[in-house]
């Protein structure tokens, strides 16, 4: 696991052992940067679930302005703050050790880009999609990492379902507000 492009283009990540992590391909990354590619510089970015931080990372490596990570597991958050550390983005980043759920109830963020990949198949993605939705700026956009078998609503809020994609064992679901709407 490694950044692909940008500032820390190289730089390898480390991941907790186990089966309790499981980081998104690389494959997969790159077709989520690639779609998001002009939203990312400058943006402020909320990974959910975000166990090693590799696409907060990544986002910031390619010019996001800031990105808060919310993990809950021990052995994540240690791999996390390790990946900041090594990435040398500590001014960036805002590590919340919590619940992504319990995060997302307090509100008070305003996010531009949100990646969330949770456990799959425990209705989480289904349960902070329309929390999600109501922390975001105008003009932002979801992505939802779920397993290929997870159904995902049509909309969220204000969000609707742009586009989804297979990638192996994974589906990407892309929301954002229809223009007419904005």
């Amino acid at each position: 696991m490694r950044i692909i492009t940008g500032s820390a283009r190289g730089r390898r990540l480390i991941a907790p052992e186990g089966i309790d992590t499981r980081p998104t391909s690389e494959v997969t990354k790159e077709a989520v940067f690639s779609a998001i590619h002009f939203e990312v510089e400058g943006a402020r970015m909320l990974d959910l679930f975000a166990g090693t931080g590799q696409m907060g990372l990544e986002a910031i490596s390619r010019g996001a302005k800031s990105v808060t990570f919310v993990e809950s597991g021990k052995a994540s958050l240690a791999a996390l703050r390790a990946n900041i550390l090594a990435c040398g983005f500590t001014d960036q980043c805002k590590v919340m050790a919590m619940d992504a759920i319990g995060f997302l109830k307090l509100g008070g963020g305003e996010y531009d880009v949100v990646f969330m990949d949770p456990p799959y198949n425990q209705g989480l993605a289904q349960a902070a999609l329309p929390l999600v939705a109501q922390q975001m700026a105008p003009g932002g956009v979801i992505l939802c990492e779920v397993d290929k078998q997870e159904k995902m609503p049509e909309e969220a809020g204000a969000f609707r379902l742009q586009k989804s994609r297979r990638y192996g064992k994974s589906m990407i679901y892309t929301y954002r507000v229809p223009e007419e709407e904005e």
